[in-house]
């Protein structure tokens, strides 16, 4: 059983963070690269995405999916399941990289990605939380 309520608190911190994200979104590259601005940015990203991570987890585990051998192998498990399409998989597979990469710092962060991020891809966390719910009403 999925635990419902930690799913939905999850969601709840996705939707502050996605707010203060569009409160601070600078409208370009050269406002981007201002420290306080991209260091904001970079940290609301870096913890949706977790949450994006913590809410697969919850529904693999109350699933009882088995044992993920890690991130990658967790959103094959909801992928089999149907519980989400493969596009959702693809898109929070692309915020998991993009965390990766703000979290471990391989090679230099790419002001260029977190701004289209910021500016363009905030809309799969708003896709992401409808297919959450929506896996919620089915479930």
């Amino acid at each position: 059983m999925v635990d419902r309520e930690r799913v939905l608190a999850k969601l709840d911190e996705i939707d502050g963070y996605l707010i203060e994200l569009r409160q601070v979104a600078p409208q370009t590259l050269e406002e981007y690269r201002h420290t306080e601005k991209k260091r904001s940015c970079e940290r609301l990203v870096q913890i949706a995405v977790e949450c994006v991570i913590d809410i697969c987890q919850l529904f693999v585990s109350g699933l009882r999916l088995g044992l993920p051998g890690g991130e990658d192998d967790l959103l094959e498990k909801l992928e089999l399941r149907g519980l989400f399409s493969a596009e959702m998989i693809t898109a929070v597979r692309r915020m998991k990289g993009c965390r990766n990469i703000l979290v471990h710092e391989y090679g230099r962060v790419s002001d260029e990605i977190i701004f289209d991020t910021v500016r363009n891809r905030l809309g799969d966390f708003d896709d992401f939380q409808a297919a959450v719910l929506k896996a919620l009403r089915d479930g």
